[in-house]
């Protein structure tokens, strides 16, 4: 670790003043090589973002999280309640990639891919900017009292962040609700979906709350993902971090003396210019080592570069490097830990692949009607079904009826005749099953039902039939 004064180090968070009140950071704007590379990432992220609820994929939306009606669409894949075994395992090989990642390359995923991320670094603090100037001039404007260039800069920047919420709620919507049933509330008038126009309402709030005034604290107090890096994260993984060797040596930190030789001194090659504190948009030091709070957003890196190239010293004082690089000077490895979480990944991949090829377009279910028993009606035996036929394809069925398989038997739906099953729709009943009691083995007989569409067989399911145990 490094060689600063015990008192050097930190031991409250940089959002939290002395008197436990909250205390709103105003980061320096970052340039450099790795935030102009984040930049393009970020935009191309937005563009997903917004685009997803809106792709189609044979008329599925590719992504939606529709939690009242228990539908899902990932990558284009509609997820029924009956698939929620799939949407599991797609979770968990999601999580074990996240595992993965973090053990590999530390909270990447925070700084360069997570949407609280992205929203706040490059669309509303952004705005800031433009608005309110750079680091100094937004603190100057906190400072000073309420005039009239304060009030339009705040209304202004307020009234954009306020806009721009509103939108991102009308996306959000779109994943939870679906686009067409968005679009068809637009095109309708938000006074006919009262209901939609209050979730709309509840969730442009929300997002103004978290963009304007709560901000990194999401990152801080919020996200568990942050926890959770303390469990993953060791001295093998790639972090954002300060090479405290180089930085302290044997003085330790100084102020640069362009007319000292640094090297003869003993001095680091860190001048305490604290530029890495200023750009930091959670507020930390990375020099006190890696934090919970840092999301490697990598401004640090960029901005002591800068530095670095400025006083003539190498770059890379701050760099993605391992504890044990900095400090042993050993070379990233895969570990025996890394292995078992890639091979525990690439099984439950294959798994979600396989099931995902077995998955059927068509689910036919039926099921005995409960607490009850079969009829005699003369030679045969009669027991009566419920059944719930789910289309899962984006094609109409119009003439939906059944056939028993390998027994001879009578089977008759209660009720209409014609089942008709919409795109993306279920439908279900009730049967009546006739079987002769001379063709009946046992007290219990697994049938085989088939499902036809028309002339077209669109699935095939089982069911028992129970009769009486003997019939000498």
């Amino acid at each position: 670790m490094s060689k600063l004064p015990d008192e050097a180090f930190r031991d409250t968070i940089g959002t939290i003043d002395e008197e436990g009140n909250r205390k709103f950071i105003f980061p320096k704007k970052p340039s450099g090589k790795f935030y102009d590379y984040r930049k393009w990432v970020s935009y191309f992220l937005l563009i997903v973002l917004v685009a997803n609820p809106f792709i189609k994929i044979n008329g599925n939306q590719f992504m939606m999280f529709n939690i009242l009606e228990r539908r899902f669409n990932i990558l284009g894949f509609p997820f029924w309640p009956q698939d929620i075994y799939l949407f599991v395992l797609v979770i968990i090989v999601g999580v074990v990639f996240v595992i993965l990642f973090t053990v590999i390359f530390g909270r990447i995923f925070c700084g360069w891919i997570c949407p609280q991320t992205i929203f706040l670094e490059m669309v509303f603090r952004r705005i800031e900017y433009w608005i309110e100037g750079d680091r100094g001039a937004q603190i100057r404007l906190e400072k000073q009292e309420w005039n009239a260039e304060k009030i339009r800069k705040k209304a202004i920047k307020w009234t954009i962040f306020l806009i721009i919420s509103f939108f991102i709620a009308n996306v959000f919507l779109a994943y939870l609700i679906s686009s067409d049933k968005l679009l068809l509330m637009i095109e309708e008038g938000p006074a006919n979906h009262l209901s939609t126009l209050v979730s709309l309402l509840i969730f442009t709030g929300v997002f103004y709350f978290i963009f304007a005034w709560f901000r990194e604290q999401v990152c801080i107090i919020a996200c568990p993902y942050g926890r959770l890096q303390g469990v993953l994260l060791d001295d093998k993984s790639i972090n954002v971090a300060y090479d405290f060797v180089r930085g302290e040596k044997e003085v330790g930190r100084a102020k640069f003396n362009k007319q000292e030789d640094r090297v003869a001194s003993g001095k680091g090659d860190c001048i305490d210019c604290k530029q890495c504190v200023n750009v930091c948009p959670t507020g930390i030091d990375i020099r006190n080592g890696t934090q919970m709070e840092c999301v490697n957003c990598t401004a640090c890196i960029d901005e002591c570069d800068t530095i670095m190239d400025g006083i003539g010293l190498p770059k890379g004082l701050i760099r993605y490097a391992s504890e044990d690089e900095i400090e042993k000077n050993i070379k990233f490895k895969f570990t025996p830990r890394m292995k078992g979480y890639s091979a525990v990944l690439f099984i439950l991949t294959g798994i979600l692949i396989g099931l995902l090829f077995l998955r059927s377009d068509v689910e036919a279910i039926i099921l005995r009607l409960p607490g009850q028993l079969f009829e005699h009606k003369g030679e045969n035996i009669s027991n009566i079904y419920t059944f719930k036929i789910i289309n899962k394809t984006n094609k109409d069925f119009n003439d939906i009826h059944f056939k028993l398989v390998d027994i001879k038997g009578v089977l008759k739906i209660v009720g209409k005749q014609d089942i008709k099953i919409p795109k993306q729709g279920m439908d279900g009943g009730s049967l009546f099953i006739e079987i002769n009691q001379n063709l009946l083995d046992s007290d219990k007989t697994k049938l085989k039902i088939e499902v036809f569409n028309g002339s077209e067989k669109i699935e095939t399911t089982t069911t028992n039939f129970l009769s009486p145990r003997s019939f000498d």
